[in-house]
């Protein structure tokens, strides 16, 4: 309180950590968002669980501990592509629909003018071309799974289809993949996280307790170091996740005094924050999409009747499955290059120039416009190669240990740590921002 005669101003004070749980429960439009969001990630878990009608897929799970590369794709579908559910393919064509059409707005004219000045519109129009594509796809890329199942050893647990299976086990995957698609749509509209990322978050986290016990199983007394080791990296990593989400570049802005009739604006020193990790885990979701296309795609070309093309189909299967040089290289330069791609998308110099000189900004020493976009944009490419560099060393991380170490039995980390501590910060991140915002419209 003030201690000037007359007045009398009460300051207010933003909640602590301590109290914010409590303030969360207490706030109820908030606690409604994120019971709802936990109750629809609680369906996905359950659609994970869903069988295929006529399929009976029980001895898939052994199947899929063997194989370091099927063991990453049933990370991604949600544990659904173990139990060979309706959802066994996750939110992946719709991942791979979202990938396609922003390459699209960049190369078609019309999409490019549809995506900027459309406005919201435009945005809608976009994101529903996505979804016509999206189905399109799932079909596809659920029968290049089953075949790529089938070819790597999972006939003898599938066994063979037939034409009316095969219509049966298609349709059906492709309906579970449009829900989740939908459900993921609808947990973005709760602005909790991004739905798409929840899900994967929701399906990673859902298979520790399955790895805790084949952890449990595979241990003895002599690989008391090997765990200690794991256990001191996965912390390590942790605390790079959080270092590397967190830290941030600041471009210092200054703003010039104005007049405006009787009131003197501006005047005032403030900064912009550029991140070091613009783009997220989103490069990470990317890149290994686009390393399951073309081992998926190879499998329609597996029986072919050219030879050579045969050939080619099985060497480019065995390439992207064997979890190799080849594949580490492949997988580091495609997380860098969409770390880039993804961070061009969601942060434009100019229009942020343009914006800053508008309101009557500008970076000391530096003229508005063109040459703080210019600046701005070195300044971006300068760190994000920074944080790219770090996304695709985690995510490589695992089959560096693996060459070391011999085992898959402890190479969690990487790709799913990473993903689980990005997204647990940016859901922190959307309710505290939530909840500042319910806090100030109550002040």
């Amino acid at each position: 309180m003030s201690s000037h005669p007359g007045y009398h101003t009460t300051y207010y004070q933003l909640p602590t950590k301590m109290n914010k749980l409590s303030l969360i429960w207490k706030t109820k439009d908030l606690r409604n968002k994120i019971l709802i969001v936990l109750g629809l990630l609680l369906v996905t878990r359950v659609l994970s669980h869903i069988p295929v009608a006529g399929i009976d897929a029980s001895g898939l799970k052994n199947f899929f501990q063997q194989s370091q590369f099927f063991n990453l794709l049933d990370v991604f579908s949600g544990g659904g592509l173990t139990n060979f559910s309706v959802a066994m393919l996750g939110v992946g064509p719709y991942i791979t629909a979202s990938i396609i059409m922003q390459l699209m707005t960049i190369i078609v004219p019309s999409l490019a003018e549809m995506q900027k000045e459309g406005g919201e519109a435009g945005r809608a129009q976009i994101n529903q071309y996505t979804r016509y594509m999206a189905i399109a796809l799932a079909p596809l890329q659920a029968f290049g799974t089953i075949r790529l199942l089938q070819s790597q050893g999972g006939a003898a647990v599938l066994g063979s289809f037939s034409p009316f299976q095969w219509f049966t086990v298609l349709l059906s995957v492709t309906a579970g993949t449009m829900l989740m698609m939908w459900l993921g749509e609808i947990m973005s509209e709760f602005d909790i996280g991004n739905g798409v990322s929840l899900i994967i978050f929701a399906g990673i986290v859902a298979r520790i307790p399955a790895n805790f016990g084949f952890l449990t199983s595979w241990y003895d007394a002599s690989k008391l170091p090997t765990v200690l080791a794991f256990a001191a990296i996965t912390l390590i990593v942790i605390a790079g996740v959080v270092l590397v989400t967190e830290a941030q570049r600041n471009i210092p802005i200054a703003y010039a005094k104005r007049v405006r009739g009787n009131k003197l604006f501006g005047g005032v020193n403030t900064h912009l924050p550029l991140r070091l990790n613009q783009a997220g885990v989103i490069p990470i979701i990317f890149a290994i999409s686009v390393m399951l296309f073309p081992a998926m795609i190879a499998q329609f070309f597996v029986n072919a009747k050219s030879g050579m093309l045969a050939g080619l189909a099985q060497k480019t299967i065995t390439l992207f499955n064997s979890q190799g040089l080849f594949y580490g290289v492949a997988y580091f330069i495609l997380i860098m290059a969409f770390t880039y791609f993804y961070t061009a998308v969601v942060f434009n110099p100019d229009e942020i120039a343009e914006n800053v000189q508008k309101n009557g900004g500008f970076v000391p020493g530096l003229r508005p416009g063109q040459q703080t976009a210019g600046f701005l944009s070195m300044v971006l490419n300068r760190i994000t190669l920074a944080g790219a560099f770090f996304l695709a060393v985690i995510a490589i991380l695992p089959l560096i240990l693996q060459n070391f170490t011999g085992t898959t039995a402890l190479t969690f980390g990487g790709t799913g740590l990473l993903i689980v501590v990005s997204v647990v910060i940016e859901v922190i991140k959307k309710i505290e921002a939530q909840l500042t915002m319910h806090d100030y419209e109550g002040f």
